[in-house]
């Protein structure tokens, strides 16, 4: 019964936030790439900045949500800009890594994007995940459709092409991040989720140190 209280709950905060926004959707033909999906909402763009948020990358702040340090970021410069954290360098295969000439005001200045490259061969250790701010620039560049990895067009192909003509940035953005992406990610995602819920956290905890202490 309290969990069914707690689902109500959860419903009636959504339906509320659903009456402060419209939502549109758009359904991508097929299945090319990133950067075929945010040209197919070019119209409802309308030639302005717009913010890409990909689900599977989850970023919880407690104060400052990271869509509003992007839009800080972006009204400040004009730029481009990609949310960025560190990330050890036997994990940066699994990243777009960028290549920075220094920072400004907490600000990296972005000199070029290489997608997943080994731990020898990147540029840094600052992993572009999942949260953008693109200008109509980017936009520019996606109407060409160029494909990129796996035949698909990568909006990050896309940003890295407007380099040198246009301006863009990388912001190291506050907050916890979980790559949902992978089994391990997403099962982590969920414990510590969960874990900041009163209600869960008491039934969590003893099942999880129980698991520990059971391991071998």
């Amino acid at each position: 019964e309290r969990d069914r209280g707690d689902l109500l709950q959860i419903l009636a905060e959504v339906d509320r936030l659903s009456e402060q926004v419209d939502i549109t959707y758009i359904q991508q033909k097929a299945p090319r790439g990133l950067g075929d999906a945010v040209w197919t909402a070019r119209r409802l763009v309308e030639g302005e900045p717009c913010a890409v948020l990909l689900a599977d990358d989850v970023i919880l702040c407690e104060n400052n949500p990271v869509l509003k340090q992007l839009i800080d970021a972006h009204a400040k410069t004009g730029a481009t800009v990609l949310a960025v954290r560190r990330v050890p360098r036997s994990q940066v295969s699994r990243y777009g890594i960028i290549a920075t000439n220094g920072s400004h005001d907490g600000l990296h200045e972005v000199t070029d994007v290489v997608e997943k490259p080994s731990a020898e061969d990147a540029p840094s250790d600052l992993a572009a995940l999942g949260r953008y701010v693109i200008t109509p620039a980017v936009f520019d560049e996606l109407s060409r459709g160029t494909p990129g990895a796996g035949k698909e067009i990568q909006l990050v192909d896309a940003i890295k092409r407007t380099i040198g003509r246009h301006h863009v940035v990388a912001l190291e953005f506050e907050g916890d991040y979980y790559d949902t992406g992978t089994v391990p990610g997403y099962l982590r995602a969920n414990l510590m989720l969960a874990m900041k819920r009163d209600e869960l956290r008491g039934e969590l905890e003893p099942l999880l140190r129980e698991l520990l202490q059971n391991r071998d």
